[in-house]
Parts: C-alpha cells; structure tokens; sequence
C-alpha cells in the first residue's frame, strides 16, 4: 500500500515541474457556511489541474529503456494534459486516448503539449481499453490516471502544501474520480495528522467510491452520467479502493445542479474559473453533504479548471435557473391591442428584467382568439420568482414555468 515515505520522495521528483499552488481563506464561504473555509486552488497548477504531479513523478521512474519507447494513457483530459506535458519535458514519446465525447478545449491543449491524440471509447473505460491494446502492439509503458502508485504520490504532495501552508486544518475535501487523488492526500494528511477528517466527494451519477465503500468491495458501475467528466469513472482503482478504506474518513454525493452552482458561485464570487470536478468539494461543504462545527477550519481542495466553454455556459444557466435568477414562463393571452403591454406591466411592476420575448398566434394547444407568449426574464431570487409568478397567476394568467 502507499505509504508516506513514497509522498515525500515524489516532491522532490516533482518540484522543479509543478507549482506550490495557493491556498486561499475564502471570506464568502467562511460566513455562508459558519466554517473557517480556506481553498487549495489547484486550477493555478500547470496545465490547469493537479494531474502534472502524479504524471510527473510516474515519468520521472521510468527506466531509459521505458523513455525510449514510450508511454501511453487514457483520460477525459486532465491526466491527459499532465502527462503530454511530463513527458514531453522529460523527452519522453506519448499518445493519449481520450473518450469520443472529450471537452475539444482539452484535446486541443492535450495536442499543444506533444501528445498524439487519440479519439475512442464512450466514456473512460472505452479509452482505457484502447489505450491498453497499444500498450501491448508498441510496447509503450501504460501510465494510468490513478491507480498506480507513482501517481498516487505525486497527487499526495498537495497534501503536505496543505499541511505546510495551514497546519490547523481540520478537514480537507477530496473529490473522487478514479480515487489517486484522494489516497496521495490521505496519506500525506493522515501519516502527519491523523486526526484530521478527510472526506471524499463525488458527483451522484458517477458514485463508484460511495457504493464500494457501502458494500465493502470494489464494483464497477454500469455507466456514468454527471456534469463533471473529471470525475466520471465507472469504477475506482484497486489499490485506491484499499487506501479510501483505510484512511478516508467518509465519502459523500453531490448532485449536478449543486455542482453547476458551486461553479457559479466561484466563477461570481471567487472570480475563479473550476471545472465541475473541482467544484465538488465547495458544493458538498455548501449543501450540507457532511457536518461541519461552527469555526472549523476546511479545505476544498480545488483541483482544476479546465472547463469547456460550451459546458461553462451551460453550467453558468444552470446555476442561474437554480438560485432563481434566471427564470422562462408560457402564458396565454387574449389577440387583441394591450394584451402584451398590460403583461409586460405586470412584469415591469415586479421588477423582472425581460430576455427575451416569443409571441406565437398558430400554436395549436390554443384558441382562435388566443395567442401564445414565451418570456425569458432575469430575476433576482426565488422569493422574487415566487412573488412574480403570484402576482401573475393573482391576474388571472396561467402560467407555465419552463425553465
């Protein structure tokens, strides 16, 4: 099993590559929680996550025989990222296979750092099958995103960061994909401070860990469906499946709609761009997944950003929908002069900023005389809501939320 000793031998394997990444008190979340909450931002790491670490101190144990023929992976992108980038510093030949359905913005950066692409697989299983097979017809040594224990070290250094830069920690959250994150920073916390909670969070369509743990062997889920492709791992590793068991203290779920809106509220508050694996710790301390004392010192760890933009801007209206700022109603109207206007007055007394408006006479769900009107309004709350859609329904229009 991973022990100590092999954390502290990949920081200095690791050292020169990766950066000593900040770690922030957060004001915000300290008063909207009751806790003492300071961010390890590992989305200032080097290609934007901490996979550099493990990949790093992984490449830096390969034999000269091992450099010269190559290394090769499978990754939904950030390991994908870090290690086209280790190796690509080390002179070390890789190809990387990524799911059909990888984020293009981490292709294209997996590219930029001298990785050969390669496209396979609906999810990351399917990529690592492919990925083994040209392991075995190149003879290219198989880096693997977590189970592995080179790499499980060199995620583990941001264990003792966390330790170095605040030593009252009292609980460091994890999220859990394939779990080489969270063993590397369990053992590094534990062996230093073994009272010190560490929780796992992962998102509830990809719960691998939390289901493993509640039957007490590893399983392998049918398939994955979250928000968060970071961490959307049909299965954890063997060998992380050992150390969680041993040294993680709980494991919780978070759902997609607070992930979307642990990523707003750092993107708003934080002015801190997270992809939605990153922001899994923040949702589960914001949405209660685990207890937390009064004036307890908590640290999610943050661990990347690499965000598509097609995904962010989906996640930025998700958030929106969901603490009640952005809100779409149906309603029917009478086809006749002011019909719209006295609406827009209903709207307009209540303070609903207008979007956008769809004025539709040929639907067929509606009378001759009757006309159809989709409105996407800006709203401050879901008291707001509540109030504008009281005020509505109050004279004498039906409403339909839409979104």
């Amino acid at each position: 099993m991973l022990e100590y000793s092999d954390v502290l031998a990949a920081r200095d394997r690791v050292t020169e590559t990766s950066r000593h990444t900040p770690l922030e008190r957060s004001y915000t979340y300290s008063d909207m929680t009751g806790a003492d909450v300071h961010l390890k931002l590992e989305n200032f790491q080097r290609t934007g996550a901490f996979k550099i670490r493990g990949a790093t101190n992984r490449i830096a144990t390969l034999s000269e025989a091992e450099k010269d023929a190559g290394v090769v992976t499978a990754s939904a992108g950030n390991h994908a990222q870090g290690v086209a980038l280790a190796a690509t510093r080390a002179g070390v030949d890789s190809t990387i296979v990524m799911p059909e359905n990888a984020p293009i913005s981490k292709v294209k950066a997996t590219e930029s750092y001298g990785a050969a692409v390669v496209l396979e697989g609906r999810d990351y299983a399917e990529a690592a099958d492919r990925a083994h097979e040209i392991e075995r017809e190149e003879g290219r040594t198989y880096v693997h995103a977590f189970d592995d224990e080179y790499v499980m070290a060199g995620q583990g250094t941001i264990g003792l960061e966390i330790l170095e830069d605040c030593p009252d920690v009292d609980t460091v959250v994890v999220p859990i994909g394939g779990g080489g994150l969270i063993s590397g920073i369990a053992t590094a916390i534990k062996a230093e401070h073994p009272d010190v909670r560490v929780i796992g969070v992962q998102a509830e369509g990809a719960s691998s860990a939390a289901s493993s743990l509640e039957k007490g062997e590893r399983i392998t889920l049918d398939a994955v469906d979250t928000m968060a492709d970071g961490i959307a791992t049909r299965s954890i590793g063997e060998e992380t499946f050992r150390v969680i068991e041993a040294r993680v203290d709980e494991v919780v779920t978070v759902s997609d709609p607070e992930i979307a809106m642990a990523v707003v509220y750092l993107l708003e508050r934080s002015k801190t761009l997270v992809e939605g694996a990153g922001a899994v710790p923040l949702a589960a301390l914001l949405f209660e997944a685990f207890d937390v004392e009064a004036g307890e010192t908590v640290v999610p760890v943050i661990s990347g950003g690499n965000i598509d933009l097609n995904t962010l801007t989906t996640v930025i209206m998700r958030g929106l929908v969901e603490t009640g700022r952005y809100l779409k109603i149906r309603t029917v109207l009478k086809d006749r002069p002011g019909a719209l206007e006295d609406l827009l007055a209903v709207l307009s007394a209540y303070r609903a900023n207008i979007y956008a408006i769809q004025h539709d006479r040929t639907s067929r769900d509606i009378g001759m005389s009757d006309t159809e009107v989709e409105i996407d309004l800006e709203t401050r709350g879901h008291e707001h809501v509540r109030e504008l859609i009281d005020a509505m329904e109050g004279r004498g229009y039906a409403v339909d939320v839409l979104v």
